[in-house]
């Protein structure tokens, strides 16, 4: 039977282990390249038998990701972030796909986003979704990508029906934290791409984003869970032209 390589990328992300060690132990290898984390995340994976773990300091989550599988050993990718999780009818369906005599060579996962252990319904996340499970040889990440980066595929693509739990939202600091760097990474792809700054881009893009994700995807059906989403993600699209204004302040004319 084909072999499977379940890659991590983190960075004090130890709440959630060993939890998501558990649900991929499935994998015949785990592989978790960490950046440096300072709570503990490495040592921890250290001591755990399952896992192979190296250290790479962050510089994109392209090149993370790219790095994390050269280490990879099997023909079969599982690329899981440490706040997802499997579920048991995802898992059997990951190991037929890859038993699969005509697999395809990427497969998009639907996710089911959890707002602290709750399912979240709308706020433009519902009908999200991801590539998780590729052939090693048949895809990598593009990187000129910096951040939601994204997978380049040779050959055919599919879809699985069963969806991909995240928990992406723990606290409002952890998830603010997280869109300013979002935000800060996408403003340097931004300026490398050679994009000038403008405060109408910077404000009329922010408020469009909110109004995307709160009135037109919905958001407001998710109550207060669906404001905080939609703020914080019109503040990433903020953040992402605060940080092309800073970056063009430092270049040379």
């Amino acid at each position: 039977m084909p072999k499977l390589s379940a890659l991590l990328i983190v960075y004090n992300e130890i709440k959630h282990l060993p939890q998501v060690i558990n649900n991929l132990s499935f994998a015949d290898e785990i592989i978790v390249v960490d950046s440096f984390s300072t709570d503990g995340t490495f040592e921890t994976l250290q001591q755990d038998k399952r896992v192979v773990v190296f250290q790479k300091k962050f510089e994109d989550y392209a090149s993370q990701r790219n790095f994390a599988i050269s280490k990879a050993n099997n023909k079969w990718i599982l690329f899981l972030d440490a706040d997802e999780r499997i579920t048991e009818a995802l898992k059997e369906e990951i190991l037929q796909i890859i038993q699969t005599d005509t697999p395809k060579s990427a497969y998009y996962f639907y996710r089911q986003f959890m707002y602290k252990n709750k399912p979240l319904r709308f706020s433009g996340l519902q009908t999200d979704k991801i590539y998780r499970l590729f052939q090693k040889n048949k895809a990598h990440y593009n990187p000129s990508k910096l951040v939601h980066e994204n997978l380049e595929v040779i050959g055919e693509k599919g879809v699985l029906k069963h969806k991909l739990l995240h928990y992406f939202y723990d606290d409002y600091n952890t998830y603010k934290g997280k869109m300013i760097a979002y935000g800060k990474l996408k403003g340097k792809e931004l300026f490398q791409q050679g994009e000038r700054y403008s405060v109408a881009k910077r404000y009329l893009k922010a408020w469009y984003k909110f109004l995307t994700h709160y009135i037109i995807r919905l958001g407001i059906l998710d109550g207060k869970k669906g404001l905080i989403i939609s703020k914080l993600n019109a503040l990433s699209v903020s953040e992402r032209y605060k940080e092309l204004k800073r970056l063009q302040s430092l270049s040379p004319k």
